[in-house]
């Protein structure tokens, strides 16, 4: 049983549902979700361009009195913006004597060395060199062209998002014991969905993957339900795709919120002091609706955005477990896929 509907809209995006099963005995997904598919989805993704491009952080972290940091590789990295308002970016480490940076000030668009007062606008200065940067309006990237190894791109792969003035966006990050394909590969298995995340997806149903009857192209197209309060739910049709090796986005294509995007980008931090490899996920959703309503969401979105997060983080305690698990398989030679 559904809402009424007006012209064939539903005045409201919920559904009731008639047949709900205890996580049990929902239909399983194991000979469904084949190592091989999703192997070859990452192979698939790993081979696209970068352009050497790694997503730091969101670009509402660029404040105007402190740079943005991130360690991407074992590189140090500081972002911050200019007296004209543009990101830049280029080595957390002071040339001087190798001041943290990370910890200095910025002001009036220079970051100013605490340790003796070397002064950085972003130009090349005393033996320091930027790096290219790119703000989106969601997220700030950098280019690190030592790191990455690929032929550079002017611009990052960014994803096709709602427009900004009608959409609300919010980004989580959260930092995992693995690599950035353990965390891609996660994603590229929409099958665990419903079984690992009850709390968050029900009715899930895998309706086309690379290379089915059923696909078109290299996507994996998934009718979940996400879960409100009870038998209330939200259907919906979702399409992901991997643009390049260290991202998958989940694009919103049928039902409540068509358009909005969810942005997982996987950066690579570097070695802890164990030797074991970090990553962070940074993932970045951008929601829209035609509804009348959703104009009064944004309008909230600083109270809003903080929900978002929770939301997002309490999947990401699994989701990391996950692929910090398949990363100690993998390492030592004992993951089966």
């Amino acid at each position: 049983m559904t809402t009424g509907s007006t012209g064939g809209r539903r005045r409201l995006p919920l559904s009731l549902r008639r047949r709900a099963v205890p996580w049990e005995r929902q239909r399983p997904t194991w000979r469904a979700a084949r190592p091989a598919v999703i192997a070859a989805a990452l192979k698939r993704a790993q081979a696209r361009p970068s352009g050497n491009w790694y997503v730091v952080g969101a670009s509402r972290a660029l404040r105007g009195d402190r740079p943005l940091a991130r360690t991407v590789a074992g590189q140090e990295v500081v972002v911050w913006r200019d007296a004209g308002g543009r990101a830049v970016a280029g080595p957390g480490v002071c040339p001087h004597l190798g001041a943290p940076l990370r910890d200095s000030p910025v002001r009036c668009g220079t970051l100013v060395c605490h340790w003796h007062g070397l002064a950085l606008d972003g130009g090349s200065f005393a033996g320091w060199e930027p790096f290219p940067a790119h703000d989106d309006g969601v997220l700030v990237w950098v280019r690190l062209d030592a790191v990455g190894g690929e032929a550079p791109l002017d611009a990052p792969v960014v994803p096709r998002r709602p427009a900004p003035a009608r959409a609300l966006s919010s980004v989580y990050t959260g930092v995992g014991t693995c690599e950035p394909e353990d965390v891609v590969a996660n994603r590229l298995d929409p099958w665990h969905g419903a079984w690992f995340h009850p709390y968050t997806f029900v009715d899930l149903t895998v309706v086309g993957s690379p290379g089915g009857p059923d696909t078109d192209g290299d996507a994996f197209t998934v009718d979940v339900s996400f879960k409100v309060a009870g038998r209330l739910v939200v259907p919906v049709r979702a399409v992901f795709t991997a643009p390049e090796p260290r991202t998958v986005v989940m694009h919103i294509t049928e039902g409540e919120g068509v358009g909005s995007v969810v942005e997982t980008h996987a950066t690579p931090l570097g070695r802890d002091d164990r030797g074991r490899p970090r990553t962070a996920v940074v993932e970045a959703v951008v929601a829209a609706s035609e509804r009348p309503g959703f104009a009064v969401a944004r309008g909230a979105a600083p109270l809003l955005r903080p929900l978002v997060r929770a939301a997002a983080g309490r999947l990401w305690r699994d989701d990391l477990a996950y692929a910090e698990r398949r990363w100690a398989l993998r390492s030592t030679g004992r993951f089966p896929g």
